[in-house]
């Protein structure tokens, strides 16, 4: 199949909605710059899902190739990066069908960690982070994922619903039990858990 050239001169700046568009009209330039500029963090949001590197690599790989074939589906009722990330989450789900442990590495505490505190705690900040990093690990699969859509990816509680595929409430009841479950596993550990954001407004 012959490939659309682009004829949008500022393609590489273009938002993602016309991005999209152009991708339905079989454009490869715009593929290659949505894959570009969203594929890394559709990465780290399958890493923290799946646990496996390759399996998070191939399945960006499903992504991106459902993307291609089916971008005129995109309705623009949400943002194009919420709508790759339901995508992503739900190629994940069926490349874990076969597995039973799911969670967050460690990368995920340093997220939660401020980036902004002074050189004097960095070390402080270090430890804390491998802690909360064990104890993050040991969440569920469902609370793990809203953890790491509101902290890492910085999605509202709506956004999360649309990804997740449950209720807005089922969201943040999720993450109210998983904030409480961490602050019960820091205490384990002797730590004591600094005061975490509040629950996104919708």
């Amino acid at each position: 199949m012959a490939f659309m050239a682009s004829s949008f001169i500022g393609i590489d700046g273009a938002a993602d909605e016309t991005l999209v568009r152009y991708v339905a009209r079989k454009d490869e330039r715009a593929m290659r710059v949505l894959f570009a500029r969203h594929h890394r963090r559709v990465f780290l949001f399958l890493i923290r899902i799946v646990r496996d590197e390759t399996l998070a690599e191939d399945v960006v790989s499903e992504v991106f190739l459902d993307v291609w074939r089916k971008a005129e589906t995109f309705k623009a009722q949400s943002s194009v990066s919420t709508w790759l990330l339901a995508i992503a989450r739900n190629k994940a789900l069926t490349a874990l069908a076969r597995r039973s442990e799911v969670g967050l590495d460690d990368e995920m505490a340093a997220t939660l960690v401020d980036p902004t505190a002074d050189p004097e705690r960095a070390l402080e900040e270090k430890d804390r982070s491998e802690v909360l990093g064990q104890c993050l690990a040991q969440l569920s699969p469902e609370h793990g994922q809203i953890i790491s859509l509101v902290y890492y990816r910085e999605k509202s509680i709506r956004e999360v619903a649309e990804i997740v595929g449950v209720p807005e409430p089922t969201v943040k009841t999720r993450m109210f039990y998983a904030r409480r479950r961490i602050a019960e596993l820091m205490r384990a550990h002797g730590t004591s858990q600094e005061q975490m954001a509040d629950t996104k407004a919708a």
